[in-house]
């Protein structure tokens, strides 16, 4: 357990500035996912002011940023939070979910495509941009109109 970490009554808790520093983001950003719902974490101190996060929502927070590394809309984070919240992981969240990463892969497939499609055309561009700054850069014959 690192120095940063605190022991309280036997569950490791965290800092918002800890969990920042550990996963490169703003405690900014950590905040934004709490009023989304997908952060919950207690508070201490005067005015409950501190944030105090737990090994679990320091497991959400994980769960959260993979899913927007995959390019998942936060309502369908969102749903993969809840389902590892849930006491358990029933069918029908399991297929839901399937089904939603069966979508996004369809998109990032024909996004693949579009690029595969744009990339062959700038290659040809560029090819016959060449072409033209090669033809434009040999010497014309001297006396000769063109």
């Amino acid at each position: 357990m690192s120095p940063a970490q605190k022991t309280n009554k036997s569950a490791t808790t965290f800092t918002i500035t800890e969990l920042s520093r550990e996963f490169d983001i703003t405690p900014r950003a950590i905040r934004f996912y709490e009023d989304q719902g997908l952060l919950s974490p207690n508070r201490e101190g005067p005015g409950g002011r501190n944030r105090v996060y737990t090994a679990r929502e320091r497991t959400h927070l994980k769960l959260t940023l993979r899913g927007k590394r995959l390019g998942l809309s936060l309502s369908d984070i969102k749903s993969l939070v809840d389902m590892y919240t849930s006491p358990k992981d029933t069918e029908a969240q399991l297929q839901r979910f399937a089904a939603v990463l069966a979508q996004h892969r369809a998109a990032l497939e024909q996004q693949r495509e579009d690029i595969e499609v744009l990339l062959t055309e700038i290659s040809a561009h560029e090819k016959e941009c060449q072409r033209m700054l090669k033809a434009e850069a040999k010497p014309k014959p001297v006396g000769k109109k063109q």
